[in-house]
């Protein structure tokens, strides 16, 4: 009997929560496919099977927590029938009317996947599996999709939602018929979300000082770049990039917004790993683009899409999630005028961005109409005054409203 442990979940995380079982008491297994997925703070582990066998027990159900090393099931390797599940039960059987056609016989995917990729229609022959042992994983088809979404040729999918619709969406939508109220247990990722943010607002002097900022150069530098960005360097350009260069240029100027807190010592940071804020099903994650002082505006765009791909398909690394130094998060995407960021803790700063909006300002004594986006800075008052603040922001509202500085900057 082989006993199937939580597996190490990365660093300082010590335990998870049993989000759903793949494969059932009884059920044959194969080397390599995903018994259970845990949940954690910041990412979800797939637990595979290390030797073929049959599932005898389940020790743990779903929404259980778990800690490290802790046993969550039992695996007969001796079992009757321990290899047969290698091979999909239908696979000598004509293929049925599908989007997709039917995985080669030897193949390796997890349930969920092979589920995702019926409804999306993926055709799993041409997957490429990224999980222990070749195995194909949801993420792997989530990847495929998208690839071929983005396909000129393609045909686009049937009545496929633009974005995914937010998980509190989802539980409203699909209640019960008559039911006026109903209880969902918090996840382990949204509970560490709640007490995160707890922790920098009580381990903070917390204030936040606004700005605004007219987009009318940067938007007409995009506008004029943007297809040209596009075609050469495979990257869509964002006003973030602009934004990521100003703050990285306004954190040189002001290297205390950039520092740490560590009991009375003060740490200088005298480089930028910049979290960027990314909304995603299971919650809101702060990846971070390591050194982004170091790289150009489309060298940033390259990073940071990369990072926040991770973040969608659930392959974010504890790397990708640890070290930042200063974080951006972006209202505005959802359409928020103004707000006041929690600092992403034990950072000491936050620069909140948000929608750009028409409106009227004065500009030489005469009313003109100018895309205009607040902004935030968040920050910890303890080694923050506000004249340095005030001074970060307008540093970055003067990089964002004459870029000339910025694009001569290596």
């Amino acid at each position: 009997m082989i006993s199937i442990k939580v597996p190490p979940l990365g660093e300082s995380i010590t335990e998870a929560t049993v989000s759903r079982w793949l494969k059932n008491e009884g059920d044959a297994v194969a080397i390599g496919e995903t018994l259970v997925e845990l949940e954690t703070d910041k990412i979800t582990v797939e637990v595979p099977a290390l030797n073929a066998g049959v599932l005898t027990k389940r020790l743990k159900q779903e929404g259980d927590v778990v800690q490290l090393a802790e046993t969550l099931a039992e695996l007969d390797e001796t079992a009757k029938g321990a290899a047969a599940p290698a091979k999909p039960a239908a696979a000598a059987a004509p293929a049925a009317p599908a989007a997709a056609a039917a995985p080669a016989a030897d193949l390796r995917t997890a349930p969920s996947a092979a589920r995702l990729a019926a409804e999306q229609g993926v055709d799993l022959n041409s997957v490429a599996g990224t999980g222990r042992g070749g195995v194909i994983s949801k993420p792997d088809v989530i990847a495929a999709a998208e690839a071929a979404a983005n396909k000129p040729a393609a045909a686009a999918p049937p009545a496929a939602p633009a974005s995914p619709v937010p998980p509190v969406v989802n539980a409203v939508q699909s209640r019960p018929s008559g039911t006026r109220e109903t209880r969902e247990k918090m996840t382990t990722r949204r509970k560490r979300i709640a007490e995160n943010l707890l922790q920098a607002q009580h381990a903070t002097a917390h204030l936040t000082t606004f700005n605004e900022i007219d987009m009318s150069v940067v938007s007409a530098f995009r506008e004029r770049m943007k297809e040209k960005v596009e075609k050469e360097e495979g990257v869509k350009l964002s006003f973030m990039p602009f934004f990521a260069k100003a703050a990285c240029m306004a954190l040189k100027a002001y290297p205390i917004v950039n520092a740490q807190l560590d009991g009375d010592s003060v740490i200088y940071k005298h480089y930028v790993n910049l979290g960027i804020a990314v909304a995603s099903d299971a919650g809101l994650v702060v990846p971070n683009v390591k050194d982004a002082d170091q790289l150009g505006m489309i060298g940033f765009s390259k990073a940071m899409n990369a990072v926040a791909k991770r973040a969608r398909d659930g392959k974010l690394t504890m790397d990708d999630l640890t070290g930042g130094t200063f974080t951006i998060t972006n209202g505005g995407v959802f359409g928020s005028l103004i707000s006041t960021p929690i600092i992403n803790y034990p950072q000491v700063a936050i620069l909140g961005l948000h929608k750009t909006q028409d409106r009227p300002i004065a500009v030489n004594g005469q009313v003109v109409i100018r895309p205009m986006m607040y902004v935030a800075l968040s920050y910890d008052h303890r080694i923050i005054d506000g004249q340095q603040a005030v001074l970060f922001l307008v540093k970055v509202k003067e990089l964002m409203e004459d870029p000339t500085a910025m694009l001569l900057d290596g």
